[in-house]
């Protein structure tokens, strides 16, 4: 049986390790190291981590990968295959070395679209309606290794970052399986990347998570699921930040100007958005509050009237 390191982080990781524990020697889980979640700030492990306990797998969790005594211990082991998915940090050559027969990630895009840290963010947000999962050779140039195997996966109006984490993992998890044997048997022709096609998803910064209303209903719909469940998309109301956590896009137009209330009634509350495209506000959770429906906000705020501009466009 081949032996594996696996590397992996978030939610999307887990189904991949549990399914590799199944069917390889898995001799080591490489995790980033357990951090604060929370108001508490609270310690907490990894999904992966989580994972890889239940499963009686030895698990390491370094700081800083290169020069670690970690690296020199999966280096130690010469392990077939060394396999990531959402791990979170770049893998010295030194240890892309010691993979005796591959070392793959689980890429959730279908590259070489969505390069980087946010590619089901971006899919999302830039109202996408494909994308999928790719298996690919790691090199030391960010999710630039040649292509192995790639499946397709539609995104749906409904489809949040979270729904899509889900599906992706799921069919990387397959794709995986099935590309691994014909790897060891050498019967995979790899694919070298178009780099005139590469388009770079970087990780969301706080400030780009602000809504633009002066865009399209749809675009700012597509915004909201793709920061969803987070860190959640905002958009300023007087002043103030609130965050935005469902819309849904309408099949009506105005003339008022963006962020302008189209429409407002005890349980509705509709706003004009670019291109006199107008959304509903479904669920909102003003600062320092926890989420509310729209009608239970309306309840408190008998003043907002149709016409009032109810969102600012800039801090």
């Amino acid at each position: 049986m081949e032996r594996v390191v696996f590397m992996g982080t978030p939610e999307f990781s887990v189904p991949i390790l549990k399914a590799l524990h199944d069917h390889y020697d898995v001799i080591a889980v490489v995790t980033q190291p357990d951090r604060p979640v929370g108001r508490k700030r609270t310690l907490t492990a990894s999904p992966v981590k989580q994972t890889a306990l239940e499963l009686g797998l030895p698990v390491l969790q370094p700081e800083k990968l290169a020069g670690s005594p970690e690296l020199d211990q999966i280096v130690e082991q010469h392990p077939d295959f060394i396999i990531t998915a959402a791990y979170g940090q770049f893998l010295p050559t030194k240890l892309l070395n010691a993979a005796q027969i591959a070392a793959v990630n689980v890429h959730g895009s279908l590259l070489p679209k969505y390069r980087g840290g946010a590619p089901v963010q971006y899919a999302i947000m830039n109202g996408d309606q494909v994308t999928g999962v790719t298996i690919m050779y790691m090199v030391k140039a960010m999710d630039a290794g040649d292509i192995l195997a790639q499946e397709t996966v539609p995104i749906t109006d409904q489809d949040d970052t979270a729904s899509m984490f889900a599906k992706l993992s799921l069919v990387g998890r397959d794709l995986l399986l099935k590309t691994l044997p014909k790897l060891a048997k050498h019967q995979i022709t790899p694919q070298k990347q178009d780099e005139a096609q590469v388009v770079f998803s970087p990780t969301i910064k706080r400030g780009e998570e602000q809504l633009d209303f002066h865009q399209p209903a749809r675009l700012v719909d597509c915004k909201v699921r793709a920061l969803r469940p987070n860190p959640g998309a905002y958009a300023l109301v007087h002043g103030q930040r609130y965050k935005v956590w469902d819309v849904t896009v309408l099949d009506q137009t105005t003339d008022l100007a963006p962020g302008q209330v189209v429409k407002r009634t005890k349980r509705e509350l509709q706003l004009a958005a670019g291109a006199g495209t107008v959304l509903q506000v479904n669920e909102i959770q003003p600062a320092g509050k926890p989420r509310t429906t729209i009608q239970a906000f309306l309840n408190g705020n008998q003043q907002l009237q149709t016409g009032d501009q109810f969102i600012d466009d800039h801090e």
